[in-house]
């Protein structure tokens, strides 16, 4: 599992980034699971995440709404199949607006940049 912590901080919002090898839907669950058993993860505001697999694109925003879109439109960009991405925010009290996009962005190409090493 590749963990990326505090690696946006915008306006007292925090964000990570988690990926690791995943091909369906049960797995992305285990996967987040096993995120949240570190009480920091747990305690996130949003664990917004996407993977593609052979039957099909999953995601779910966690009540980032859109999120999940950004980062499975990069997975598909990046053809990167069966490996979930996390991003994980910590609410700051500041509504971003459009800049919590921008900062999804960001944290999924750190993350794919790490992928590519």
């Amino acid at each position: 599992m590749l963990v990326l912590d505090n690696i946006i901080s915008d306006r007292g919002s925090k964000y990570a980034v988690s990926s690791g090898p995943c091909a369906s839907e049960a797995e992305a669950r285990a996967f987040l699971t096993e995120l949240k058993r570190r009480k920091k993860f747990a305690k996130a505001t949003h664990n917004t995440w996407a993977l593609l697999t052979e039957a099909g694109p999953l995601k779910n925003d966690d009540g980032e709404s859109g999120a999940g879109n950004i980062i499975l439109r990069m997975l598909e960009r990046e053809q990167v199949m069966n490996r979930i991405i996390v991003v994980t925010r910590w609410y700051g009290g500041k509504h971003l607006g459009g800049d919590r996009f921008r900062h999804v962005q960001e944290a999924v190409r750190l993350c794919l940049e790490q992928l590519d090493r």
